[in-house]
């Protein structure tokens, strides 16, 4: 808490999705080590063990994966996408999901059986808003002989996430970039989510709590963004951090009414553009499934992050069809200082979260990751009364 702008994820599949390598765009297949987590990365990849499920090294699951001949669906292909977190394998109708052996300060999956909890986990939760794309789980087993196979018999060796494969064409990120989104389009998916933020598990949390947990947020993020080696406006940095606590002291009583009227829920923690598919049954996918803590906010945040995310691509009339499919269900208005703050924040956790792929072992791209930064800056928008 707040949510997580989401690491590098892995997941809802969507046909068309590039092949080989690391993804440069696919339904959370991008982005940093770490998203807005609690704290930074602690450790990488965990090392192999000598005996048990973990034996099994990593790099002859992928390789067995690769091979189209492993899927009962007998593909004509596979296109093999690696994020930091997890390998994705899609065939011609599905995604399958693998996730590495890491761990990180908010997430383990260290062990087979921490990897099968979260595999279900994320089948369960994003069920929640994308029902017929997580199909469940399958487990990767190895015979007597070492011999690898999807549901197989022998020792389960590890887990994978089952999904219905997307259309990418039908993503919200690729509807904006093809210049061609309607009002029309969007309204579904704007309704589907504005009734699970009315339905969702409402989160019980001390208004003063709350607002202690943003703060720190802001602290942990301008103190980041502030070291010389990135090369970062420090006078704008400072600007929305300062405006952003000015806001939570000022306006400490709309924070804390937030929680005292029972806005604050379980939520999706990822609401991106390119998590959004816009078929005739649409579907919200990739919530941020390994923290619950990381998933309770406000609705008015994670608008305001989607809202942000879509003027980013060039399209920022899209938030507001968001915003009024959520007011229009919901009743609730938040007040565009609430908005602004949000967006701020999500804008400085985004920025943070471009300048700490300089710090990858192997870093792709600098200038990307650099320029990336300086236009969260610019796109943040600090509440001011």
């Amino acid at each position: 808490m707040p949510a997580a702008d989401a690491a590098p994820r892995h997941g809802g599949a969507r046909r068309g999705a590039p092949r080989g390598g690391m993804a440069p765009s696919c339904a959370r297949l991008h982005g940093a080590p770490v998203g807005a987590w609690a704290g930074r990365v602690v450790a990488q990849q965990v090392g192999s063990v000598r005996s048990g499920p973990d034996a099994h090294a990593l790099e002859a699951k992928v390789a067995f994966l690769r091979r189209a001949e492993a899927y009962p669906e007998t593909p004509i292909g596979v296109e093999v996408l690696e994020t930091h977190m997890s390998w994705v394998f899609l065939t011609d109708r599905h995604a399958y999901k693998l996730k590495k052996p890491v761990r990180f300060d908010s997430l383990d999956f260290s062990t087979v059986e921490l990897r099968r909890r979260d595999c279900e986990e994320e089948v369960r939760l994003n069920r929640r808003l994308a029902p017929d794309v997580y199909l469940g789980t399958l487990a990767l087993t190895a015979d007597e002989r070492g011999a690898l196979s999807l549901g197989g018999a022998g020792e389960v060796v590890d887990w994978l996430v089952w999904m219905r494969r997307l259309p990418a064409d039908r993503m919200l990120d690729a509807r904006v970039l093809s210049g061609a989104l309607r009002r029309a389009e969007v309204r579904p998916a704007a309704l589907r989510l504005a009734r699970f933020f009315a339905e969702a598990e409402r989160v019980t949390l001390a208004p003063a709590e709350y607002r202690r947990r943003l703060a720190e947020g802001v602290e942990g993020d301008r103190r980041a963004l502030s070291r010389p080696e990135f090369g970062l406006p420090r006078e704008r940095v400072e600007a929305l951090a300062r405006a952003e606590e000015a806001c939570l002291e000022r306006h400490a009583a709309l924070f804390d009414r937030r929680v005292e009227e029972g806005r604050l829920v379980e939520g999706h923690g990822d609401l991106r553009p390119e998590h959004v598919c816009l078929t005739s049954e649409p579907a919200i996918i990739d919530c941020l499934e390994f923290s619950r803590e990381l998933r309770l906010l406000d609705p008015a945040d994670e608008l305001a992050f989607l809202a942000l995310e879509c003027e980013r691509l060039g399209a920022a009339e899209v938030g507001g069809w968001f915003l009024e499919a959520y007011t229009e269900t919901t009743g609730d208005a938040p007040p565009p200082l609430l908005l602004r703050f949000h967006r701020t924040y999500r804008a400085l956790r985004r920025a943070k979260i471009a300048v700490w792929h300089l710090e990858d072992a192997e870093v792709r791209e600098p200038a990307r990751w650099i320029a990336r930064a300086r236009r969260y800056l610019e796109l943040a928008t600090p509440p001011v009364d």
